[in-house]
């Protein structure tokens, strides 16, 4: 029924325009003798031009939904219909027919045509605008580009869409007081407080998925200044990826406030490296963990091996692949790294192409009054591991490191160091052997986010050690789509280390939390300033001065390349290490740990804990020790 309706529409409209340049070419007064020319050229028109009509899918298109590319379609189907008649009519009518009328009927048809869908489609919106008003928030736009232009065409369009649009806001000078699809643009974000009061708003959509951290900061900032609430719609992106625009629209998030660009893959490259691959994933459950197993089942391994230590989470991350990525074997291994035989029994059951190892003990104060057991598991474990994987055959060995491995003021910064060490000690050309650095990352287990959410949860305050603390901050999909990034491009021997963008200070962090909460920070929830814990820095590096940075194919991934340490200094250390852990001798581990990382510099808690150890062993000197020389660290060049 509706081709029907659309189809006998035009046909009027055709009708009607040729009728109407014949009386306008004869200012309304038809000669007879002219009569026989609109007999002629009358049934042509239709004719001619619903079949171009019709074959253009012209008719085929919902009336209310046309766009500037539809009316170009229609410009060009009313050329073709007007040229084409002309041939007929030439060739069938009398001599004499007047030309004018030709340029005159493919005007008005063109009128009609265009008219009618535009017509039809403003009716349409004037009918859904005129529901639910009263119902619907008072909403401001926040940006007058490409995606605040297809939001509002989006919220028109679909009825049951809650807002209603009473104008743009954008920072840009030249827009203000411009008509974007009949909404003004009013004003730059420095208004939105006299504007939401003005215009009553109850919410702004931020429409800008280009915004850069600081800029999303302060956009949220005089959101809340207004007392207004406010969300945000994603990048193209995660529209391509989702479907639609409005039925994304989110609650602004702290990824949103880093400002960082979505990471550039090269897919095909990592598809190589891991497609038809046995994959084995170390802390497998872990947040890092976890987020690889996803990762990687999205490149088709033969199977993913999730080693860990911890059951219950284990239990979990084996529910989630199999739901998620049933095509995918994934199989759940319960296992210590520090365990070399079992170890060896689940590389030999499997034999893994690439190991990446992401099990590790990384918490840094926990890890200053937990020096053997981060020395075990961090160095001893990493070891078994690596002499494992070199034995039953895995091609790839990649270590997952931090920035705290670069001068390192705390234990679990130099056990890293130490661990990436071993690494390059152990390249032999059989097993290639990785480490790839980065800072902290969004949402993980135990890192700031979840702890300033909890404190907000409850009241405050939310606790920050220093004013100046600041830390690299990364999300976790894309800090683990980096490492398989790097993974692909290194070639062993390596140490990668990972674009982490600008450090970002705690504080703000904190107050960008709490003002995402809808609160207001210093007011609704205090800000506490703690004191540096133990082993911290005011300031994480990733790279040293002794370290020469190469770039790579990928703009965010480069190399540190060097010959490391020889492999005899690496077991001479080992040995010592574990007879110190054995021994429980925190003096002389810690002096071990120095010898090895020579810019180790140990934090003043551990130090005093040390001293005050020897005072209850008074005929025991921490130097009393066998003096193993001073290897000087070769620099990762």
């Amino acid at each position: 029924m509706r081709w029907l309706f659309v189809w006998a529409a035009q046909g009027c409209i055709f009708a009607l325009s040729g009728f109407v340049a014949f009386l306008l070419r004869f200012d309304f007064g038809l000669p007879q003798s002219c009569l026989r020319y609109f007999v002629y050229a009358l049934p042509v028109w239709i004719a001619v031009k619903s079949v171009i009509f019709q074959a253009s899918n012209l008719n085929r298109w919902g009336l209310r939904y046309v766009t500037i590319a539809d009316v170009h379609r229609i410009v060009i189907a009313n050329c073709a219909g007007s040229l084409l008649s002309w041939a007929i009519i030439v060739y069938i009518a009398p001599a004499g027919f007047p030309r004018s009328i030709y340029l005159i009927d493919l005007i008005i048809s063109l009128l009609g045509t265009a008219g009618l869908r535009v017509v039809v489609r403003m009716v349409a919106e004037a009918i859904h605008g005129g529901q639910g008003i009263g119902q619907e928030k008072r909403t401001l736009i926040y940006g007058a580009g490409d995606a605040g232009i297809t939001l509002l065409r989006e919220i028109r369009n679909n009825p049951k869409l809650a807002y209603h649009v009473c104008g743009f806001l954008d920072d840009g000078l030249d827009k203000k007081g411009l008509l974007i699809s009949g909404i003004e643009v009013l004003a730059g974000g420095d208004e939105i407080k006299s504007l939401v009061t003005k215009h009553n708003v109850a919410i702004i959509l931020i429409a800008i998925p280009s915004a850069t951290g600081v800029e999303m900061t302060r956009i949220l900032e005089l959101c809340h200044a207004a007392g207004v609430e406010s969300k945000t719609v994603p990048g193209l992106g995660e529209v391509v990826e989702e479907c639609g625009l409005v039925g994304q629209i989110r609650e602004v998030a702290v990824e949103d406030l880093l400002g960082r660009n979505p990471v550039r893959l090269e897919v095909g490259r990592i598809r190589e490296v891991l497609k038809g691959k046995v994959v084995l994933v170390t802390g497998a459950a872990g947040s890092i963990g976890s987020e690889l197993c996803r990762q990687i089942a999205r490149f088709q391994p033969a199977g993913i091996v999730g080693f860990e230590i911890a059951e219950s989470p284990l239990f979990e991350i084996d529910r989630e692949m199999k739901q998620r990525f049933p095509q995918i074997p994934f199989y759940p291994e319960i296992g210590n790294v520090q365990n070399r035989a079992r170890l060896d029994d689940v590389l030999r059951q499997y034999r893994p192409t690439i190991v990446y190892h992401a099990a590790a003990y990384k918490h840094v104060p926990l890890m200053e009054t937990h020096v053997f057991e981060a020395v075990e598991n961090n160095v001893l474990g990493t070891y078994n591991l690596a002499l494992a994987a070199t034995k039953h055959g895995v091609e790839d060995f990649v270590l997952i490191s931090s920035d705290k491995a670069v001068r390192p003021t705390n234990i679990m910064g130099t056990t890293k160091r130490v661990a990436e060490l071993i690494l390059l000690a152990l390249q032999n050309g059989r097993t290639r052997y990785v480490a790839v650095r980065f800072g902290n990352v969004l949402g993980s287990n135990g890192s700031v986010i979840p702890i300033f959410k909890k404190q907000i949860a409850a009241g405050g305050p939310v606790t920050v050690t220093h004013p100046e603390m600041r830390r690299f901050f990364m999300t976790i999909p894309e800090a683990c789509q980096l490492v398989l990034q790097a993974s692909a491009v290194a070639t062993g021997g390596q140490i990668c280390v990972l674009d982490m963008g600008q450090p970002v200070k705690i504080v703000d962090l904190a107050r960008n939390l709490i003002l995402l909460s809808g609160l207001k920070p210093e007011k609704d929830i205090k800000i506490q300033f703690t004191g540096m814990r133990p082993g911290e820095k005011l300031y994480e590096e990733l790279s040293t001065l002794l370290e020469d940075t190469i770039p790579t194919e990928h703009e965010k991934v480069r190399i540190f390349v060097g010959n490391g340490v020889p492999e005899g200094n690496v077991h001479r250390w080992l040995d010592e290490l574990r007879d110190l852990c054995a021994a429980r001798d925190t003096g002389r581990l810690m002096i071990a740990l120095k010898e090895i990382v020579l810019d180790y510099s140990p934090s003043a808690d551990l130090l005093r804990r040390v001293v005050e150890a020897t005072d209850h062993r008074p005929h025991v000197s921490v130097l009393e020790r066998p003096h193993i020389g001073h290897q000087a660290e070769a620099p990762i060049c």
